[in-house]
Formats: structure tokens, sequence, C-alpha cells
């Protein structure tokens, strides 16, 4: 690993170690994929690490390619204490607003984990339901914080592979490419085919 990786990764892992040096024990990082396209679920991954957890390239999924968040998703859920995933679809989304949705699939996400966490560190979310954990919410966590950059790679991996079997349904809209994002040429399929069920009815109502 080269000197400047391990600086990026001692820097990612600051706030966390804080916590581990004042005695916290199980920390779990939250992050969402999905809040802004037109098509398919929002994804909340949440994740507990190890605190010697040191994985190489693990960053904002965002800042990060498709084919290395495939191998880092690999990495941290096998090295991972506990992880987990809530799923909220398209449809409860129209229901409930995208920003109701989101706080209701992390609320999933706490559910599922198989060890309770003492803190949990999230994403620019506030007024969450977190089944009366301690958390802390951090602007811009995915990219600050080594937790909530591994959950928010398994989001964005769990969110992706939904989108690519939903491709070989509605293959017209090329969710497969875009993952639902509003680019021009999923817009420029919906105006041509109209919207399929996997479209968010309150994102599409402009293009319809």
């Amino acid at each position: 690993m080269k000197d400047r990786e391990i600086e990026r990764l001692n820097k990612l892992k600051e706030f966390e170690k804080k916590l581990y040096d004042d005695g916290i024990k199980y920390i779990a990082g939250i992050d969402e994929a999905g809040r802004g396209p037109l098509a398919g679920p929002v994804v909340v991954g949440c994740v507990i690490m190890k605190p010697e957890s040191f994985i190489e390239y693990v960053n904002d999924s965002k800042k990060v390619s498709e084919t290395k968040r495939e191998m880092l998703y690999e990495k941290i859920t096998s090295e991972a204490i506990s992880w987990s995933i809530g799923i909220v679809d398209e449809k409860e989304i129209d229901e409930i607003n995208i920003l109701n949705a989101t706080k209701k699939a992390l609320t999933m996400a706490i559910d599922k984990l198989e060890v309770k966490p003492d803190i949990i560190l999230v994403d620019a979310l506030d007024k969450i339901d977190t089944r009366g954990i301690k958390y802390i919410s951090v602007i811009k966590g995915d990219a600050k914080i080594y937790s909530i950059s591994a959950a928010s790679i398994i989001a964005k991996v769990t969110r992706d592979r939904i989108m690519r079997e939903y491709d070989e349904v509605y293959p017209e809209y090329g969710f497969g490419t875009h993952k639902g994002y509003g680019t021009a040429k999923h817009i420029q399929a919906i105006k041509e085919h109209g919207i399929c069920n996997l479209h968010r009815k309150t994102f599409t109502k402009n293009f319809t």
C-alpha cells in the first residue's frame, strides 16, 4: 500500500479512533444510495467494521469505479463484524416522499444488524429512528469517515445490482447503464415509452 493511501485512510479513520479511545466498542456507519434517481428503490447500507480494519481504496462510493466498488463490497462484507441493508421501493417513495423513505430504510437496516452498535455515524441525516442508539450526523460523512464510506459502498453496489436486474425486465430504459438517474437518454426513453412500474411517479411527472 502506498504511503499516500495509508495517509488518506488514517485521516478517514481519525473520527472513529477518538470514539474507540473513549471506550466505544461497536461503531456503525450508515449511508444511502438512490435518493436522486427517477426510478428504483432507495437503499441504505449499515456496517460495523473492526477497529483495526484498513481496507485499501475504501472511500465515498461516488469516488470509486464500479469495478472497484464490487471488489470493495466483497472485502467489506466479509470483514465486517455485522452489516445490513434496508430497502424502500419506488411505490412507497411516492407515498411517503424520498426523505421519509430514506429514514425508514435506515431504521430497517439498523433492525437487521446482528450486533447492536454503541453509536451510529450517519451521512447527513437527522431526526431519525435509531431505536434509541446514540447517533452523530456528519455532513459529507461518506467522504470523511471510514465506516460511512464502507456503508456507502454497500448501499451503492446493492442498488446497482438491483437496477441491473431490472434492466433485463425493462431493457428499453437502459437501467443497467444509468441506474435510474435522470440522464438525457433516460429522459428520452421515458418520453418515447412512458413510465414503467419501476419509475417514481412523483419524480417523473415533468417528463410524461
